[in-house]
């Protein structure tokens, strides 16, 4: 039994704990996929798998609620696979471990999958008990939503019999989202060219890790430091000063998440090791600028072997230059959602091979022009280093409408549960409602869920009173749903 058992509501802490002993990060769900498919035929239920890989689970109304307008409960079946620097894990193969913290459900030294591993349970269990009362119900599990919304952008239309969503891939109990901004990736590929190292030179390797990282979307206006960024501007304080002879940088691993560590590694005149390894105290300015937030930023050099040839200076110039020029974070803050952001990018990863290094980026925005704005800006820079510049997979956003139905029921049934008026909110974070309005132009949406801080990295939790809360207000919204 996993520790999680003694939580309520139980089958759906029961149902989550099952979810995080099958791996099942993003491009790695078909274990988890298959599981779920047995599982609802051991139950009795129509099950179907579309083209893409997408599951759809048909559960009959209630006995008398079966004039009710027909729902369908969304959640994407992929994780984040983020770790700690020195957790070992193989997200393909090893489960996730969640524990008990306090009022917190963590897992050890990985990201948990709360994101959205709750909002999955949670559906699940609205099938699996039949002591709920409902109208027609549907469940509609996606694949690969955190690398490219794979499953969104093939959904067919006709599956669906639901005429209402309701999407639990939100993050903050008490909330309910009608709108979510879109976005698009944006990779810059930069050619380099490379000559042998001199003779009296001394190979180091620089480290900045201990960042927080975080939600490229829910976070990026919470001021965290980015790795990429951070190493990049030290790098171009120093480069010439030092003649440094850049061979190798790489940083973060997923461009939806805030990157938590990058490497750098270069070769130095034997002369000059100490007095760069002096110019460390870039590590107090850090910790000066970030230190409220960022408690265990680390800054580190360590001596290697040889490691081949190393950038020309010009290579080296062109890609520091870049990379340090890139902006990143909040672009600009919305007018009409106040508090929200309107528009912003993360520069993600980057990775450098023997004759080329790629930045890629993630870009949102609430509006289209804002998401173009950025694109023509990198594309921009991109010209400037001689760099090819590529923007992909754009996904649109959700547009809210204050008239929906489904939000004014959600609502009114939390006020009439908690006694207090939920927030109405646009998140800056992809949700896939917005790509379920083309195969689904008529569908009423709403997006709720319980408390969960540190998506997309090891710090991720979720608030253990949240999620009763949450499943109190799902299947008390579910009973509410009126008829036709």
């Amino acid at each position: 039994m996993s520790e999680l058992s003694q939580l309520s509501p139980q089958p759906l802490w029961d149902l989550f704990a099952k979810i995080c002993s099958i791996p099942h990060p993003s491009f790695h769900e078909e274990a988890l996929a298959s599981y779920i498919v047995g599982w609802a035929q051991e139950q009795g239920f129509w099950v179907e798998r579309d083209a893409v890989g997408n599951i759809l689970i048909r559960k009959p109304a209630t006995a008398g609620m079966e004039n009710r307008i027909p729902v369908a409960l969304q959640a994407h079946l992929d994780m984040v696979p983020q770790k700690n620097n020195d957790t070992v894990h193989d997200f393909t193969k090893d489960p996730i471990h969640p524990w008990i913290d306090g009022e917190w459900v963590k897992a050890r030294g990985t990201t948990l999958g709360a994101d959205n591993g709750i909002g999955m349970a949670s559906a699940l269990a609205v099938l699996a008990d039949s002591s709920l009362t409902h109208g027609p119900l549907e469940v509609l599990l996606t694949m690969t939503e955190e690398s490219g919304m794979d499953g969104a952008f093939g959904l067919q239309p006709n599956w669906l019999q639901a005429e209402i969503l309701i999407n639990t891939d939100s993050e903050e109990e008490g909330e309910i989202y009608i709108g979510c901004a879109g976005g698009i990736d944006f990779i810059t590929t930069l050619p380099l060219t490379r000559e042998a190292v001199p003779a009296g030179f001394e190979t180091l390797k620089l480290t900045l890790k201990g960042l927080r990282g975080g939600h490229s979307g829910a976070d990026i206006h919470m001021g965290l430091g980015n790795a990429n960024k951070l190493l990049a501007r030290f790098l171009a304080a120093h480069a010439a000063e030092f003649d440094l002879r850049l061979i190798d940088f790489a940083g973060g691993t997923l461009r939806n998440a805030i990157p938590r560590e990058a490497f750098a590694t270069l070769a130095v005149e034997s002369h000059k090791v100490d007095a760069l390894k002096a110019a460390a105290h870039f590590l107090l300015a850090l910790q000066n600028e970030y230190g409220v937030k960022e408690k265990n930023i680390n800054f580190t050099t360590e001596p290697l072997a040889h490691q081949g040839k190393a950038l020309s200076a010009e290579s080296r110039d062109r890609f520091l230059n870049l990379l340090n020029s890139t902006p990143n974070g909040v672009i600009r803050n919305s007018d009409v959602a106040k508090g929200v952001v309107e528009t912003s990018l993360n520069v993600g990863v980057v990775t450098m091979e023997h004759d080329k290094a790629e930045i890629n980026c993630l870009i949102r925005s609430l509006i289209d022009t804002g998401r173009d704005y950025v694109v023509q800006m990198l594309t921009s820079l991109g010209q400037l280093a001689g760099a090819q510049t590529k923007p992909k997979g754009g996904y649109p956003g959700w547009q809210p409408d204050a008239n929906s139905p489904i939000m004014a029921l959600t609502r009114q049934t939390y006020i009439a549960l908690f006694d207090k008026t939920p927030n109405i909110q646009v998140i800056h974070a992809g949700l896939e409602c917005g790509l379920f309005k083309k195969p689904y132009p008529n569908m009423d949406m709403v997006s709720i869920g319980p408390t969960i801080t540190g998506p997309h990295s090891p710090d991720e939790q979720v608030h253990i009173e949240s999620v009763g809360l949450y499943w109190k207000l799902l299947t008390t919204l579910l009973n509410a749903i009126p008829a036709k």
